[in-house]
């Protein structure tokens, strides 16, 4: 096992590009996964590869997932998507954009990938401040998948590997986030965040993930370099 091996779940969003560099910046080998789950922000997995290009990942997967046969979200099925809702409105409850066990399901893949290429330690960008209301974003959920992850592979179970869930924006918010993002380097233009783009990939600057976004980079004092329709 190399302890600086690590599978780090990718979206192409602030929040996970972030995590990477935090990787990155703590001396990990990037082992990048992504998922095309049938997600209506595809644009997301074209910043996906120029992220994982710009912190030289040592790997990149991209991994394809039908969620859209399943539905039951606004990001993978035909239900519009909540748009201009307040810091209120976004924390008040579970909204519509939540996908059915995404997080679970994206943790299953990247604990395979964790076995197969001995990496002992899993970075995602998960965040319980400034955040949609998701419940597999929360610390608990965290703690009890890693627990898990110890029964769940051969490796494990044989006592010859343990798998470690690193969560570095937990308690952060948004524009802590931003501000570790810059002072690792990080090239935000490269990110994407919107939930609803148009056709040209321009963000709408009204869904939660774009709101919190603009949010942040307000609250840290930086220009957000992404495209917006308006």
């Amino acid at each position: 096992m190399n302890d600086k091996n690590a599978v780090v779940l990718l979206s192409g969003g602030l929040d996970s590009s972030t995590t990477a560099a935090i990787a990155r910046d703590s001396g990990y080998l990037l082992n990048c996964l992504t998922f095309d789950y049938g997600q209506r922000h595809a644009h997301e997995l074209n910043s996906a590869r120029a992220v994982a290009a710009y912190l030289n990942a040592g790997k990149h997967l991209t991994l394809k997932i039908e969620l859209d046969k399943i539905g039951g979200s606004a990001l993978t099925d035909n239900i519009k998507v909540p748009k201009n809702r307040d810091a209120a409105g976004i924390e008040r409850c579970i909204p519509i954009t939540y996908v059915p066990a995404r997080n679970t399901i994206f943790l299953s893949y990247a604990l395979a990938y964790a076995e197969v290429s001995g990496a002992e330690h899993i970075f995602i960008g998960i965040n319980s401040v400034d955040y949609s209301g998701y419940p597999d974003c929360r610390p608990e959920y965290i703690r009890a998948f890693e627990q898990m992850a110890s029964l769940a592979l051969k490796k494990t179970v044989e006592g010859t590997m343990s798998v470690k869930i690193h969560t570095p924006l937990i308690e952060m918010t948004k524009a802590e986030i931003i501000k570790k993002g810059v002072e690792l380097g990080m090239d935000f233009s490269l990110t994407y965040s919107c939930y609803d783009p148009s056709p040209e990939g321009l963000a709408c600057g009204r869904c939660d993930s774009c709101m919190l976004r603009l949010k942040g980079f307000e609250e840290a004092g930086f220009k957000d370099p992404l495209k917006y329709r308006d």
